[in-house]
Parts: structure tokens; sequence; C-alpha cells
């Protein structure tokens, strides 16, 4: 009796968070990409609920509509990404900044996954990480910020995280993986920030 007791009482597990992570630069070493490694790494050794799939976003064409197959009919590859993103509970971007703004391979991504008939960015939460010169992305950054207004992407507003990828010491080794110990305790706060904001939006729903 006891122990059905004691089962009865035991705390519900909390929901996994599953994410979906977009980098910007298609470069193999790209410190971006290091910055999607580490956060996945954080999730093999902490406890946080959370799972990170990572997609590659290369494989998108470039948007042309003259591609559709019908109204809301997409190209295969695309219509693949569109049920990834749609089925995401969250999403965390990493990019550089190109000319004060994102790149050119996350702008497409974002406009294929909110072509008509359904924006599927709706609604969800998101988190910004970048790695890049000077101010470590963050004009770039900001870009993305008012992208996803249009977007309905709710970007949470702290903590945020930019890196001078050239800085010294420096925070990445040559394969692009991230090496700073203070970097790493940054993006774990991140993530669980970003964890927390979307249960709050699930609660609120």
């Amino acid at each position: 009796m006891g122990s059905i007791e004691a089962l009865s009482s035991a705390p519900e597990p909390k929901p996994v968070i599953k994410v979906v992570a977009l980098c910007g630069s298609l470069r193999k070493a790209s410190n971006n990409l290091g910055l999607i490694r580490a956060a996945m790494e954080l999730m093999k050794v902490e406890e946080m609920e959370m799972e990170i799939e990572y997609i590659e976003i290369s494989t998108l064409p470039m948007l042309n509509t003259d591609l559709l197959i019908g109204y809301g009919v997409f190209p295969p590859v695309v219509e693949d990404f569109r049920r990834k993103i749609l089925e995401a509970d969250c999403f965390l971007f990493a990019s550089p900044e190109y000319n004060y703004s994102v790149t050119a391979p996350l702008k497409n991504a974002l406009d294929w996954a909110s072509c008509p008939p359904t924006n599927v960015w709706a609604d969800k939460a998101a988190a910004i990480v970048s790695a890049s010169g000077s101010l470590g992305g963050a004009r770039g950054q900001y870009h993305l910020r008012q992208i996803g207004v249009y977007l309905d992407l709710h970007i949470i507003n702290k903590p945020e995280l930019f890196l001078n990828g050239f800085d010294e010491p420096a925070k990445f080794d040559s394969n692009g993986d991230l090496i700073d110990p203070e970097a790493k305790q940054k993006l774990k706060q991140l993530l669980l920030a970003l964890r927390a904001f979307t249960l709050r939006l699930r609660n609120n729903s």
C-alpha cells in the first residue's frame, strides 16, 4: 500500500521541449554551427528537458514561386522542412552578421516556412545566438528580431549572446567548436530562458 501511495505522490515528469536549430552559415567549420553543437552537447550532460534537432538549410532552393506544384503545395524538400518547423515547440537561430543583417540562406529558410497558406513559424518562441566580428553579430540579431515581428515569432529578450569569433582568448577551436567556459554557461542560461518562455506560451494558449 505504501509503495502505491509513493507512486501516486511522485512528481509528474517535466515536459520535454522540442527545439529546432537553424544555422545561417553553410561553412563546415562555422562558429555558429559550433554554438548549435555546444547547445546539443549541453542537452547530453544537463537535465534540461529539451531536445535539439539541427536542420540543414543548404538543400532548400532559393525562394521562387514558380517551383510551387500548386497553391500551398511545395517541392518535397520544402514540404519536409515546413513540416519540421510546424512540429517544433520553439527555435534556436545561430547566424553570423552579413552586411548588418542575417545571411541569405537563413532569410531564404524563414521565407519558405512563412509562405501561404500557413506561416508555420507563428506564435512560437525563439532564441538567437551569434558569433561574428567586433559586435558579435548584434546588428544581424536585431534585424532578425524585426523579421520575427512579421513572422509572429516570440523571441526572448534576455539573456543575449553575442560572441566575437576573432577576439582573444579564443572562443572556438579550429573546427568551430565552442571552447570558452563562460560562453557555455551563457548558452545554458539562454536555453533555460527559452524553455521557460516556451512553456509560458503553451500554458497561456
